[in-house]
């Protein structure tokens, strides 16, 4: 490794890496053991188990969540698989009063904050699950691309204004760097030195848009620079390089400085912390990643699955053994399974469909609803169910 992390000639070639010739920062190689001079985190075998654990369990999330909406028991899905270490080393690095806006595949974060049963409910089309997560001090997932960014710098900019020792940390892809809202966030956070970690997940394409059409900048992390910030490149399907990185951004925005201003003198600093990792599955369940990608360009990032370069530290530094993998599986399967029980155990409401979006109903609106309600009355609820 050179002095910035980043891989050197002894790591994994090319065709078992892909980001063996990359300037990232990183702790692990492909197979999971520390690189040459890399410091591991300052954390406990019980720590380091956890954030294992945390993998295992959004992975099977995952699983189970793309198997449930081919069956058409949850709605559209933004699959993770890939792209757990970012989420889930990051968010251990985060205090828990920390704020996390959510896009809609960091589905990580959610499992470390313990917020997955209260969550899936969200995919099944109540809004009680985004609620949910909001009391864990995750914002509620957002859709509009790039359009969080401002709110997550506001939330920011009043943590620091009222003195509370709070970060913000913000997820977006990398197709959110096009958006207005990514620059007009950016410069604010940068003018007003405001506590906020904007967190890009570059994993190779904006749907079906490759990175190379998306900017013209040599990286994602550069555009810190023209907005007054630091900017640094980590690899993301290193859960451990993820939490060291958003550790050290989280601590530099709670005591202030950069590194053209030393810190410690009162002024909170962002961050922009670019993710470099690769989505294995479709963008969403909705989308067919062989109509614009080979099959085959996918193979060699799996050679650095998250999952299983976690377990191989573990392995390979004796915080774990086979029967210790098995009963973190056993347990995920189960986190999992009772988060689909409760999430299918709560019973519709037609009338849902129409809070939310107006504090005060328009007449129309209010007329449709009254008119399904008494329809519903008259016939029950069945008379409207689509039969399966």
């Amino acid at each position: 490794m050179d002095e910035n992390g980043a891989a050197d000639a002894g790591s994994p070639g090319p065709a078992a890496d892909p980001l063996a010739d990359e300037d990232v920062f990183r702790v692990l190689d492909a197979d999971g053991r520390p690189l040459p001079d890399a410091t591991i985190p300052d954390l406990s075998d019980e720590r380091f188990r956890a954030i294992y654990r945390d993998l295992v369990v959004t992975r099977r999330f995952d699983e189970r969540a793309v198997s449930l909406q081919r069956q058409g028991r949850i709605g559209t899905y933004a699959p993770c698989a890939g792209q757990e270490g970012s989420a889930v080393g990051s968010t251990h690095a985060l205090a828990d009063r920390d704020l996390i806006s959510y896009q809609y595949r960091e589905h990580g974060a959610v499992v470390v904050r313990d917020l997955l049963t209260e969550y899936l409910p969200y995919w099944m089309g109540h809004e009680s699950g985004t609620e949910a997560i909001a009391g864990g001090n995750v914002f509620p997932l957002n859709i509009g691309i790039a359009a969080h960014l401002p709110h997550a710098v506001g939330a920011a900019w009043a943590f620091d204004y009222r003195d509370d020792d709070r970060v913000v940390a913000v997820h977006f892809g990398d197709g959110a760097t096009s958006e207005g809202d990514f620059h007009e966030a950016m410069n604010f956070a940068g003018v007003f030195g405001t506590p906020t970690l904007f967190c890009c997940h570059n994993n190779g394409w904006a749907i079906s848009i490759p990175e190379a059409r998306q900017t013209a900048s040599d990286t994602f992390a550069a555009k810190a620079i023209a907005y007054g910030f630091d900017g640094v490149r980590v690899d993301g399907m290193d859960p451990l390089a993820s939490y060291a990185v958003t550790l050290e951004a989280a601590e530099q925005a709670r005591e202030g400085g950069s590194a053209d201003e030393p810190a410690g003198d009162g002024a909170t600093r962002p961050a922009l912390i670019e993710f470099v990792e690769y989505r294995f599955g479709a963008h969403t369940t909705a989308d067919d990643p062989t109509a614009y990608r080979d099959a085959d360009d996918v193979d060699p990032w799996r050679a650095l699955d998250p999952v299983d370069r976690m377990e191989g530290f573990l392995r390979e530094t004796g915080r774990i053994d086979d029967e210790g993998v098995a009963s973190i599986r056993e347990e995920a399967d189960a986190i999992v399974a009772d988060a689909i029980d409760f999430a299918e155990s709560i019973a519709p409401d037609p009338a849902d469909m129409f809070d939310d979006a107006y504090a005060d109903l328009p007449p129309e609106i209010r007329r449709q609803r009254d008119d399904l309600l008494a329809a519903v009355d008259e016939h029950g609820e069945e008379s409207f169910r689509r039969e399966e």
